[in-house]
């Protein structure tokens, strides 16, 4: 065989799936090098080769079905391989093939089969790519990170570029995707990895002391902070000073943080000759965070805008866990052994269905729910693998229905929640539109438009809940934040 045609990928057929259909003539004929295997075990041989692949497998083999195929791979960490699995409609088994990149229901048109298996040969193509451009990962992950999806190798590749620069980085993500991680990683990536790294939480300390927290104080006014008369920004001269959910800053704060950016001058509280620094005497970088929509923030008039392009000079953003390809396994693992090694408990590793219900399941909590999660289980439990009684019911019924309902939607629901959402019409002009919740559409307005205006407003309906929007909607929670984060990337 050749060596998958200069590095292309190779389309491995496991199973039946070509047989004695002329398909096989038709995918060389497009372009594309197949291979075919008979089970299993052979395919799971041809996984070792040095190229990448796409799997195209039939879901019940000779010595194995797909699902437990596509488990032993995921083990195994070939996460470089993009996989596709074809079923026959009304199967049993069809719903629990879990960890495929895309589905395939028999029959299938010779144009889709093709279509699909370039696009899957793309996305391999892809992993290969970053795979061979990202950082190195030691068995104890990246500076802290943990998993190996194409989306984190960029994000560590990005670590990487900005790690030798000395501008203001702005890493932005949702709730406990892992941003004072990357804080961390940039700090310690750097050339100044042993010089001091400082966190200022601005949701964790009084907004009263803030001030004095970050800038510092007169001697006389003796104000109780963590950081001393200099300030956190003194204590990180030489090194890295880290504010964490910046946009919770009022705006006189932003001023001061804007005007030490430009100027490099130290402004301390409550000394009335401004106690400013000469311009030598700070020498620091600054890494600042939010879980907000920073642009929003900037319209609503709550954060500067001049401050927001003075931080934004480095972006990073941290994708949510749902949108990590395979990591939330491998994340769940890895902190089941380290938990319960502190634990002195047993635990090794996760039970097939536990790693199936992890893996579809959307974690709106992000990866910080998930350690929740497994802590909470290794202290309630014990035994040599995580099994799925093990777990939250809120988890457990993820194998069942695949859009499982977010914990605090179960303990914290308002009573009014049950009720359904004020109704939305779709109308050219209503003169009684302050009478109810109404959604004028323009004439001339584009269908993508109208889709996110119908979406946002839906969502304004629930009280800003996407749960329950999701669930008007008909669709998964996921699908509204990947269509808000797309919004947002676009402006």
């Amino acid at each position: 065989m050749s060596d998958g045609e200069f590095g292309k990928p190779v389309i491995l057929a496991v199973g039946d799936v070509l047989t004695g259909s002329g398909r096989i003539k038709l995918l060389r004929d497009a372009g594309l090098a197949v291979e075919q295997v008979a089970d299993g075990a052979s395919a799971l041989a041809f996984a070792q080769k040095p190229v990448p692949q796409v799997w195209l497998v039939g879901e019940i083999l000779p010595d194995m079905d797909a699902v437990a195929l596509l488990r032993t791979l995921s083990e195994r960490n070939l996460s470089h391989t993009a996989l596709i699995a074809l079923k026959n409609e009304g199967e049993p088994t069809a719903n629990r093939v879990r960890g495929a990149y895309d589905f395939l229901i028999e029959p299938v048109g010779d144009l889709k089969l093709v279509t699909a298996l370039r696009n899957a040969r793309e996305r391999a193509m892809l992993h290969a790519a970053v795979e061979d451009l990202s950082p190195d990962m030691g068995p104890a992950g990246y500076f802290g990170f943990i998993g190996r999806s194409v989306s984190m190798r960029s994000v560590y590749r990005m670590i990487e570029s900005v790690a030798a620069s000395r501008a203001t980085v702005f890493i932005t993500g949702e709730r406990g995707t892992g941003k004072i991680v990357c804080a961390n990683a940039i700090h310690k990536a750097g050339p100044n990895a042993a010089a001091p790294f400082v966190c200022v939480d601005c949701t964790a300390i009084d907004q009263d002391k803030l001030d004095a927290s970050i800038f510092g104080y007169a001697p006389e006014l003796e104000v109780d902070t963590e950081f001393g008369p200099g300030g956190a920004i003194a204590k990180a001269n030489g090194g890295t000073l880290y504010i964490r959910e910046i946009c919770a800053l009022d705006l006189s704060l932003q001023e001061k943080i804007l005007r030490f950016l430009q100027t490099g001058r130290q402004v301390t509280f409550g000394n009335a000759n401004d106690g400013e620094l000469a311009d030598d005497d700070i020498d620091v970088r600054v890494i600042c965070d939010t879980d907000r929509d920073p642009m929003k923030e900037v319209t609503a008039g709550r954060f500067r805008q001049d401050l927001f392009y003075r931080l934004h000079v480095l972006p990073i953003h941290l994708p949510a866990l749902r949108e990590r390809e395979g990591d939330a396994v491998e994340i769940a693992g890895r902190t089941l052994r380290e938990v319960a090694a502190e634990a002195g408990k047993r635990f090794r590793n996760l039970t097939p269905e536990v790693s199936a219900a992890i893996a579809a399941y959307d974690w709106p909590g992000n990866v910080r729910e998930l350690h929740s999660v497994i802590h909470e289980a290794v202290a309630a439990h014990d035994g040599v693998s995580l099994s799925l009684d093990m777990l939250p019911t809120f988890l457990r019924g993820s194998l069942e229905s695949g859009k499982p309902e977010s914990p605090n939607e179960v303990t914290e629901r308002d009573p009014a929640e049950d009720a359904p959402p004020a109704e939305i019409q779709t109308v050219a002009d209503d003169p009684h539109e302050d009478e109810g919740r109404v959604l004028k559409i323009d004439i001339g307005i584009t269908l993508a438009d109208m889709e996110r205006n119908f979406i946002e407003a839906t969502i304004d309906a629930c009280d800003g809940s996407l749960p329950r929007a999701a669930k008007m909607l008909g669709v998964s929670p996921s699908t509204l934040y990947r269509k808000r984060d797309s919004w947002t990337m676009g402006r």
